[in-house]
């Protein structure tokens, strides 16, 4: 398999070197996440190096083989959670969201499909690098498209060496752990167990069961003769009773010694914060707050909040853009925004704007209510992976609001060598 080992190898010498090559000419963080990515990378090449000379090993094997690789991916993400303020979090986003396409070698029967929907994942970052960055440094511009590269080669190397699952090549060879070639361990003391008389293992009872089925079968008409008649009684229509069924199982609490109830972990929580950080509002972990107010805002101002839940902020004054991140049950309410108000990883989040608002980003919500005025009738909003999206027209001067859904469900048709998608209404 030097194959399939060199085609990898290509991978990293090629879209891959880019990659780092550019981080290290952006320098601070990037340069340090990608030096991480680097080392993730380097942990599958060598676990693929393994799998290239192995019989598929058993599932605890498995696990400990791929624990350097899934230990990079996890500094990679907590590294990017721990520089939520640098200016470069959208690089460090772009790889934190798709650097789970390393995890292709769990995946089975398709991995790569499962490489590409970790790369549109990343792409909503990625494209915003490029928008950021297009006027200002195209080394920003090269950087975002040779990571999009790497992983689509990534891809297009797992369609051809592993296509419905990873491939392990060693026939019949025992599992090389580490690349150490140990030996097995030794038999225990005693031997083997000696083998017990032939006379004394007995057949299983397949045939004989088979032998009655077919003979139940064989009677006709007459197999029905056996069966119970279903009285009234017994007829559900007819006794309500019946229809509840017995209630549903419910797991004993878990308790110690002392028989009190072992209560779960509580959820670690981080105080509030709301600073202005430069041109950077933070607004994070904020909970059922609803006087949250920024004022005095400058047109490029950016405001970012994050992990807040039950909490309302208004924003007076023109503003460049607002990001709600991961937030629940929060609300917004602004003037006017220069580029955009993003919500992303959102749950039930609702919007007002008074003025005026260009574009309206909507990625991985669920429940998002868009109120407009009478000035952002123009608007552009654009969804992905979300659900329960409408938008709140403004009829009239009356103050009232016409409600419209944004679809959600799709109809694709093949045509010719391209595909044909129209959105499909729901009748319900």
């Amino acid at each position: 398999m030097a194959m399939t080992i060199d085609a990898y190898q290509d991978i990293m010498q090629g879209p891959l070197a880019s990659f780092l090559q550019l981080s290290n000419k952006i320098g601070g963080e990037v340069a340090t996440h990608a030096q991480f990515v680097k080392e993730a990378f380097d942990a599958q090449f060598e676990f693929l190096k393994t799998v290239a000379v192995s019989s598929q090993p058993s599932n605890a094997d498995l696990q400990s083989m791929l624990k350097p690789t899934s230990d990079k991916i996890a500094a990679i993400q907590a590294f990017r959670e721990k520089n939520r303020t640098s200016p470069f979090f959208n690089h460090l986003s772009s790889i934190s969201e798709s650097i789970p396409a390393l995890g292709w070698v769990c995946v089975a029967p398709a991995p790569a499909p499962y490489v590409k929907e970790m790369n549109d994942a990343g792409q909503f970052y990625t494209n915003r690098v490029l928008k950021d960055w297009k006027e200002k440094d195209v080394t920003h511009v090269e950087w975002a498209r040779v990571w999009i590269q790497t992983l689509t080669e990534l891809q297009q190397f797992i369609k051809q060496h592993h296509t419905t699952g990873l491939v392990w090549s060693g026939k019949n060879k025992p599992t090389v752990l580490g690349g150490s070639g140990a030996p097995p361990p030794p038999p225990p003391i005693g031997g083997l167990p000696p083998p017990l008389p032939i006379a004394d293992l007995k057949l299983s009872d397949q045939d004989d069961d088979r032998s009655a089925l077919f003979a139940q079968i064989n009677q006709g008409a007459d197999i029905t003769k056996g069966l119970k008649k279903v009285t009234s009684d017994m007829q559900t229509h007819k006794n309500p009773s019946l229809r509840s069924g017995p209630a549903p199982y419910k797991a004993p609490p878990t308790t110690v010694t002392n028989g009190t109830r072992l209560a779960s972990a509580p959820a670690v929580s981080k105080p509030p914060t709301f600073t202005r950080d430069g041109k950077k509002w933070l607004i994070e972990y904020q909970k059922n707050n609803t006087d949250l107010l920024v004022e005095n805002a400058e047109m490029n101002n950016v405001v970012y909040m994050f992990r807040c839940e039950g909490s309302t902020l208004q924003i007076k004054g023109k503003i460049n853009s607002v990001v709600m991140d991961s937030c629940k049950k929060c609300s917004l309410v602004f003037d006017t925004m220069v580029s955009s108000a993003e919500f992303v990883n959102c749950q039930s989040v609702q919007m007002q704007v008074l003025g005026k608002v260009p574009t309206i980003s909507i990625d991985k919500t669920d429940g998002c209510q868009m109120y407009l005025s009478s000035d952002s009738l123009d608007v552009e909003i654009v969804s992905s992976k979300s659900s329960e999206m409408n938008v709140m027209i403004p009829k009239g001067t009356s103050g009232d609001y016409v409600e419209q859904p944004i679809p959600e469900q799709f109809k694709t048709v093949v045509k010719g060598t391209n595909l044909s998608t129209i959105c499909v209404e729901s009748l319900g």
